[in-house]
């Protein structure tokens, strides 16, 4: 066997072994740039609470991803303040639910990461316990208690009273629909079937 022959199968099998590698990336890679997309940030209080209040963990991280891309700092320009965008009023109604004796301030506590998660985390599950429907759920956090009643008396967006197949406010259901993307893609990405039952 000649040395350019030698060389030349040298070379494919170098070839061959790189095709191989890339292959084997690109199949993991978009997983892996989901999982920086969707991360699973401040998760010692997201896991503590989502215990606390029996909430599913996925729900309240694709809730914060889609209030404020885990930026604890976020403001909206309604002034909801914090990784789940609380507002002044429901802070202080949340504090009094839950009797909390810490000398808490919005100003003050509304951008720590705990105290966020913690008062996100009971709201939601307060409203989930009342609505009993997800998604019915998720347009209270966002339009209101007051609204999503409205919504659920009126036969044009609830055939039951139960659930609201069309929503009045475009805002909330581009809200609803990024919560709901965000919850199926960190079921597929972090949980341990992909396919789990998290209703």
């Amino acid at each position: 066997m000649s040395v350019s022959t030698k060389k030349k199968k040298k070379r494919l099998a170098v070839l061959a072994t790189c095709l191989i590698i890339l292959t084997a990336s690109l199949f993991f890679l978009p997983d892996f740039i989901y999982k920086k997309l969707y991360p699973l940030k401040y998760s010692e209080y997201v896991e503590k609470y989502a215990e606390e209040y029996q909430m599913d963990p996925y729900f309240i991280y694709a809730v914060i991803y889609a209030e404020s891309r885990f930026d604890p700092d976020a403001v909206s320009h309604m002034g909801a303040s914090g990784l789940m965008q609380l507002m002044p009023d429901s802070f202080d109604w949340i504090k009094s639910r839950l009797k909390d004796e810490r000398k808490l301030s919005y100003e003050e506590d509304i951008f720590d990461p705990e105290i966020n998660i913690q008062y996100g985390t009971y709201m939601l599950s307060l409203l989930l316990e009342e609505f009993g429907d997800r998604d019915v759920t998720v347009m209270a956090y966002h339009a209101g208690r007051g609204n999503v009643n409205k919504w659920l008396e009126n036969p044009k967006y609830s055939d039951d009273g139960k659930t609201i197949r069309q929503i009045p406010y475009d805002d909330t259901e581009t809200y609803v629909n990024n919560v709901n993307k965000a919850y199926q893609t960190y079921i597929r990405l972090y949980s341990e079937t992909g396919k789990e039952d998290h209703k």
